[in-house]
């Protein structure tokens, strides 16, 4: 029997969807549900249920920000709202009720629960509205006896006198009754059989319903016991018959202890390698400590560092001269009528050094001095060329000379980034510029310091670039090749 009333049921969940609204049916409500909140949200721009069952754990929108959208519109407010979880407590309830919700059904809901809050929103009507009029009449005093009924229903017409004269206060009410036709008489006990049997209708059909309900909770419940109890009880053991053991051969053995064999061949060979290789690296290692040595103890010249040696073509176009020894002990004094020195020694510039200053504007400065005793006439020409060099670190945090035993493939960067980043104005020191411009005020402009940068120009070879190369052995060719080349060039 239809109520003409309907519910939204807002679940993401099928099958708690399907329960719920089976059971709203059963009372004769039209059920529409949403998998979603917004979906509900759609849903009610355009429908107004009489009754909404929220589900408060949904993907998106859950179902309390869900109450207080419903809430918060003037045209959905006044719509009595539900929550439908699995959710407990007193807490849970409290927030539930600040809300907005009436109320609070568990998931695993029970007909009676549903019925009584139906009726509680007055979605059913109470039984109690289904009775006549003829209820609410006032019963006569059990001293009075009972008032004859004829087999149809109606009331003994000879009865009447007697019990009008038997009970004064019934006359007044009995009167009307007499007056009353034997067809109205007929039709008001034919109402009253028929709300009867509609009254034990309606209680019959809803005690089928909560029986069935019952008999449906408990068969689900019996069933989910039934195949726990299935699940959890152990397989059954099934003896087999004893399988005879085959006879054991000989070739998984053999095929065992070559698999053994052959990875242990090959980490000795590569175990030997290694040795090969520290050792190749520990002679080189010794080498190149010995050319240390042998340059650290060869003695010095006593000869001024600035003779002169046998020519040789240069790319400036005048004389250039092969590098003599380091410049560091103090010039020969220059005999009168000599001539000027035309070569000056090799000054070799370390990684991080400003290429023209330190020592190196020292040894400018002598050669300077012999010059103007001369009074030489012509330029001081200062090639800086440029070494690369096997570096280990970073951009961020600099780069500085690799350790000696590196291997040369594991240096970050080869190259010289320190000259590369220096502009050409910050090669010169300003002691270097204020010499330089000196010197040419002294001399009258008869003496010109020109500093050329010969860029990447290896005049020493660097070695192989080889698995056993070390960052040692590479930068002793860089630090060569990072020098500063003095000539003198005589004016035409």
């Amino acid at each position: 029997m239809s109520t003409g009333k309907r519910a939204l049921i807002v679940d993401d969940s099928r099958s708690a969807r399907v329960i719920l609204g089976r059971m709203l049916e059963q009372y004769g409500l039209a059920v529409d549900t949403a998998e979603s909140a917004e979906q509900a949200l759609e849903y009610l721009r355009q429908h107004r249920p009489d009754v909404i069952f929220m589900d408060h754990l949904m993907p998106g929108m859950d179902g309390f920000q869900a109450v207080q959208a419903i809430k918060g519109d003037a045209q959905t407010a006044m719509i009595p709202l539900l929550m439908y979880t699995s959710q407990e407590g007193e807490l849970y309830v409290s927030q539930a009720r600040a809300l907005g919700a009436v109320g609070v059904l568990p998931k695993t809901v029970r007909p009676a629960d549903v019925s009584r809050v139906l009726y509680q929103l007055h979605l059913l009507q109470d039984r109690r509205q289904d009775r006549t009029t003829l209820f609410r009449r006032p019963e006569p005093p059990a001293a009075a006896g009972v008032q004859p009924v004829a087999q149809d229903g109606q009331p003994d017409a000879a009865s009447l006198p007697q019990m009008a004269t038997a009970q004064p206060g019934l006359a007044d009410a009995a009167m009307p009754m007499s007056a009353v036709s034997p067809a109205a008489l007929s039709e008001l006990s034919a109402g009253l059989r028929q709300s009867v049997q509609q009254l034990v209708k309606d209680q019959l059909a809803e005690q089928r319903r909560f029986v069935l309900a019952t008999f449906e909770a408990f068969a689900r419940r019996l069933g989910a016991e039934i195949k726990e109890n299935v699940q959890k009880q152990p397989p059954a053991v099934v003896e087999l018959p004893p399988v005879e053991a085959p006879p054991r051969q000989w070739w998984p053995v053999l095929l065992t202890a070559l698999l053994a064999v052959i990875p242990a061949c090959v980490l000795g060979f590569m175990y030997w390698q290694e040795l090969e290789t520290g050792r190749e690296i520990g002679r080189q290692v010794t080498r190149l400590e010995d050319q240390v040595s042998a340059l650290a103890k060869a003695p010095r010249p006593v000869a001024s560092p600035f003779a002169a040696t046998a020519p040789v073509p240069g790319a400036f176009g005048a004389a250039t001269f092969s590098p003599g020894p380091a410049a560091s002990d103090a010039p020969q004094p220059v005999p009168s009528g000599a001539s000027p020195p035309t070569s000056a020694p090799v000054d070799y510039v370390p990684y991080g050094d400003v290429p023209f200053g330190g020592t190196r504007l020292e040894h400018l400065r002598t050669l300077a001095s012999t010059l103007l005793a001369q009074d030489f006439r012509g330029k001081i020409v200062l090639q800086y060329t440029i070494g690369d060099f096997c570096l280990t670190g970073s951009p961020t945090d600099g780069f500085g000379v690799a350790d000696p035993m590196l291997p040369l493939r594991k240096c970050d960067i080869v190259g010289n980034p320190f000259h590369d980043s220096l502009p050409p104005a910050q090669r010169q020191t300003v002691d270097f510029a204020n010499f330089a411009a000196t010197l040419h005020k002294r001399s009258g402009g008869a003496i010109v310091v020109d500093a050329v940068d010969g860029g990447r120009r290896s005049t020493v070879e660097y070695p192989e670039q080889t698995e056993t190369t070390t960052a040692g052995a590479w930068n002793t060719v860089a630090a060569q090749n990072n020098r500063i080349e003095t000539r003198v060039v005589p004016a035409e």
